[in-house]
């Protein structure tokens, strides 16, 4: 499940100006993970978002967890 995030998180340059964002959405992984790191629970988190899933905070943590490692992070454009 290492890259599991690559499923579910995408660079689009037309949507949000190409930053990462959850596929189908136009939710960026750093608001996912701005919400959580001002202390909101995941459940909020939900609540606010209602076309994410839990899935998708999970893989918003992964893609930050991979990097926090320092390293080049392709991303998948859009297909």
């Amino acid at each position: 499940m290492k890259n599991h995030w690559r499923d579910r998180i995408n660079v689009d340059p037309a949507i949000c100006h190409g930053k990462a964002c959850i596929k189908g959405t136009r939710i960026m992984v750093s608001v996912i993970l701005d919400n959580l790191a001002a202390g909101e629970t995941v459940t909020t988190v939900l609540d606010s978002y209602p076309t994410l899933h839990a899935e998708d905070i999970q893989a918003a943590l992964s893609y930050a967890a991979e990097l926090a490692r320092e390293r080049i992070v392709a991303l998948p454009e859009a297909a």
